[in-house]
């Protein structure tokens, strides 16, 4: 998938993943995407509750060899 930006949140924990996908999403144009690694499995829950909250479209979400993959589309 193509992607704007890329976060790597490996060893974060909540809430940190989406407080840096909340920060990196703010320097980005309406309709790009944002490509989040994270490592901690909370992560799933909780991006998508943000995507909801935000109204930032959650365009997929894959697990790769113990690391969680999203793709976040700015609103």
């Amino acid at each position: 998938m193509n992607f704007d930006k890329e976060l790597d949140a490996r060893g974060l924990n909540c809430p940190l993943p989406i407080l840096k996908t909340k920060k990196s999403l703010a320097d980005m144009a309406p309709g790009q995407v944002l490509k989040v690694v994270a490592t901690d499995s909370g992560s799933v829950k909780d991006m998508q509750a943000f995507a909801n909250q935000t109204g930032n479209t959650l365009v997929s979400q894959a697990e790769e060899k113990g690391e969680f993959v999203f793709f976040m589309q700015k609103k």
